[in-house]
């Protein structure tokens, strides 16, 4: 793969992720989404801020960034689909959480927790039924507890452990480790969500901003 073509590849899907669906959203609501409850560019924050429906369409624009970052890195480089692929997954959770646009539309460094926008790239790159064990477990658990940021962060868990694991296994092409850098990054920006998590202080789904 040529290195031009490897620097097309991430910025592009690191463009996409940046677009920031929830502070234009919440803007149209008369909301300044970095201004309200965790202060977080994302799909929970918005649905607490201003309704479900709005916090439901933000998840659904992120996830559709992830996966559109990966079919045009296909469409970009089609003799090396699964390193394009991976590529353009990390950049688009990159460019999510570490926001160019919301940073020039704000003037501050802004972005999300990247949660929609890997489970988006996710839906691309992993197995069917690693697909469905994920939302599984996530779903039982925000059903359970009502956190969603504990759901997200066992579903990654599990998702980076199963991608490991089918790799070593030699059921995946090595390139996919790079992939669990998403992850890592989902990690490291829910880090405020995991102390509140073990202080028992989180926010619980359906809780007003």
């Amino acid at each position: 793969m040529e290195p031009g073509l490897v620097v097309l590849v991430i910025v592009i899907g690191y463009v996409i992720g940046s677009f920031p669906t929830a502070y234009l959203v919440a803007r149209t609501k008369g909301v300044d989404i970095f201004a309200v409850g965790s202060g977080n560019m994302g799909a929970t924050n918005v649905t607490r801020a201003v309704g479900m429906r709005y916090g439901l369409l933000v998840w659904l624009i992120d996830g559709v960034k992830g996966i559109l970052a990966i079919l045009l890195a296909r469409l970009i480089v089609p003799d090396y689909q699964t390193t394009a692929s991976v590529l353009a997954a990390v950049s688009a959770v990159a460019g999510h959480n570490w926001s160019l646009l919301a940073t020039l539309l704000t003037g501050s460094i802004r972005g999300g927790k990247g949660a929609a926008t890997a489970m988006g790239t996710f839906l691309l790159l992993a197995p069917t039924l690693l697909v469905a064990l994920v939302l599984a477990v996530a779903m039982t658990i925000v059903l359970l507890t009502r956190y969603v940021s504990l759901g997200v962060l066992t579903a990654v868990a599990v998702a980076g452990i199963a991608f490991l694991v089918l790799v070593m296994a030699g059921w995946m092409d090595p390139v996919y480790t790079v992939y669990l850098l998403a992850g890592w990054m989902v990690f490291v920006r829910h880090r405020g969500n995991i102390v509140r998590l073990l202080a028992g202080t989180e926010r619980r789904l359906g809780e007003r901003a």
